[in-house]
């Protein structure tokens, strides 16, 4: 924006430092009475001055510019008042230009990104927590891609197990031959509920788990039988969740398998015993010793030789690194797993890899239902696909009283769409490092603090849209002179500065807020104001609203959720 070039260079010339750095520098205030812009001095004292003293300092050696309408010290912040109008004017022109791409930047070009997210069992179908998982995986995808990283979108299936073996055994025992076909269930759930029945029965029958231990042994000696039934009961769990990453709009580019990387390990294994990082305790397993560094000892090898899920990751990580020449390496996993990850990462670290500096933890608080934390074993979790459905009937509900003459085709269409806004947004909104409880009843609001209220006001800006002529950069801004024009404006201007905030805390709720704050400022806008026949002031009043509706489609396309151009 011109207006914080100009902010930056006479703070440079005041203050005596880069004009990049003076750039960098400015921040929005929390108060719009304490100005448009503010510089914190704290990092440019002078040794025994103040912050408040310096800001004082640099303020009286400022002079205004046409631009610049006042300047103010306060608290160790020089604030800048610009001219409103003309900050309106440059925005505007800015976003109408760039479109889409207002906001979009290329710091991540020829970087590779490879993020893992949603790691699902096939012995159970993706509940409400794989949800939250994957709108954090591919809200941060979408938000390194308008960066301009190479995104690649993983996802590491957890085919094989003691778990799985346990779906397979109370199958085998209980199933009588059935399939999903023939009980018209979807796969995923299908065989869930046979990892239920299993919980059940060997709460009954203790026995049961030593059977399951000895299917686990014949799976990893590839046992025909075993591996028949095995490779049956994955491809009906495999299928399933195609189905529901296709409704959710969950994609990814690689896809690996837990099964295919299990039994790799011996050769990383040889290089930590070569190294010391590992050695063989007095049964016989082999042991990665962290102690030392604050972290507890890892069994990386059991006793038997079999693998553990520790195993897998030491060959996947190489792997991922070496064929994808990864900048950052990133794991989208709650964090429950957080102590896991760490003596993951210290033993790469360990084993001399120079890569270990790329690995990251996108650690994410568990999902709780409001009676507590669900249990897929006992069944106590919300299914993906029931979610889903349930919300798009209160959103069909909803269509149909504001649009009563709509088809029932049309009213579908738009209450799927409307659904996945309601729950990505309520995923999301929540700062994705807390623990979030899960209640359906308020996720699913079209008013407020909503994914439905986004679509609606972005619906509402398309409608203006459609009814007026085609709008152009060439208008006479000077005439948006009320103050929500300018605050809206302003908040438009914000746009960049709020992703790259979110980029540098991988976090998604800073852009969920800032995107209600625009849908808020907007609305109101609309309440008051006259846009089509408001005489020469139309043409730029347009402009802005066309500005919002841009902006607020960018905001929901990173969150990966649909704009809707009528509601």
């Amino acid at each position: 924006m011109n207006a914080k070039k100009v902010i930056s260079r006479v703070f440079s010339r005041a203050a005596g430092i880069p004009v990049e750095k003076a750039f960098s520098l400015i921040e929005r205030p929390p108060d719009p009475k304490l100005g448009d812009f503010s510089i914190p001095c704290f990092t440019l004292c002078a040794r025994g001055q103040s912050p408040a003293e310096k800001a004082s300092q640099v303020a009286e050696r400022i002079e205004t510019t046409k631009e610049i309408e006042k300047i103010e010290a306060a608290g160790g912040y020089v604030n800048f008042f610009v001219d409103g109008s003309m900050l309106a004017g440059e925005c505007i022109k800015e976003i109408l230009s760039q479109g889409e791409s207002y906001g979009k930047s290329a710091i991540g070009k020829g970087k590779n990104v490879m993020i893992e997210y949603s790691a699902p069992n096939t012995n159970k179908p993706l509940h409400v927590g794989h949800l939250r998982n994957d709108c954090i995986g591919m809200g941060i995808s979408n938000l390194l891609e308008f960066h301009g990283y190479r995104v690649i979108k993983a996802n590491l299936v957890n085919d094989r197990g003691i778990h799985i073996c346990q779906a397979m055994l109370a199958y085998k025992k209980y199933g009588q031959g059935k399939t999903p076909e023939s009980e018209r269930v979807k796969g995923d759930k299908f065989v869930g509920d046979y990892y239920v029945k299993f919980s059940e029965e060997s709460r009954k029958n203790p026995k049961l788990n030593d059977e399951a231990t000895e299917m686990l042994r014949k799976w990893e000696q590839k046992d025909p039988e075993t591996r028949k039934l095995w490779k049956k009961m994955r491809s009906w769990v495999l299928k399933g969740f195609r189905e529901t990453y296709k409704k959710f709009g969950s994609e990814f580019d690689e896809i690996f398998y837990e099964s295919q990387f299990y039994d790799k390990a011996r050769p990383i294994i040889e290089l930590g015993l070569k190294k010391g990082v590992f050695e063989k305790n007095e049964e016989g397993a082999i042991v990665a010793r962290l102690k030392q560094y604050g972290l507890p000892d890892k069994t990386v090898l059991r006793a038997d030789g079999t693998s553990i899920y520790i195993s897998n990751d030491l060959v996947l990580t190489k792997h991922k690194e070496e064929k994808f020449k990864l900048y950052k390496n990133i794991f989208c996993i709650a964090s429950e797993q957080e102590l896991y990850l760490k003596q993951l990462f210290k033993i790469m670290e360990l084993l001399g890899f120079p890569w270990h500096k790329n690995l990251e933890h996108l650690s994410y608080g568990l999902v709780f239902l409001p009676e507590g934390k669900m249990k897929s074993r006992e069944g106590k979790v919300i299914d993906a696909d029931d979610l889903i459905a349930s919300v798009e009937k209160l959103a069909a509900s909803e269509v149909k009283k504001r649009f009563p003459g709509l088809s029932e085709r049309e009213v579908e269409k738009r209450a799927e769409k409307i659904a996945l806004a309601a729950i990505k947004f309520s995923m999301l909104r929540t700062d994705h490092r807390k623990n979030f409880t899960f209640v359906p009843e308020q996720s699913v609001s079209f008013e407020g603090e909503s994914g439905p209220y986004l679509q609606y006001t972005y619906a509402r800006a398309k409608s203006i849209l459609r009814k007026a002529r085609p709008v152009s950069t060439q208008q006479d801004f000077t005439l948006l002179t009320t103050e929500k024009e300018k605050e809206i404006a302003k908040t438009l201007s914000l746009f960049p500065e709020t992703l790259n905030k979110a980029l540098e805390n991988r976090t998604l709720h800073i852009l969920c807020h800032y995107l209600l704050e625009l849908a808020e400022l907007f609305n109101a806008y609309y309440h008051e104001t006259r846009v089509i026949g408001s005489g020469k002031k139309e043409a730029p009043r347009l402009a802005l609203v066309k500005a919002v509706s841009l902006v607020l489609k960018s905001g929901l396309s990173i969150l990966n959720i649909p704009a809707l151009e009528e509601m």
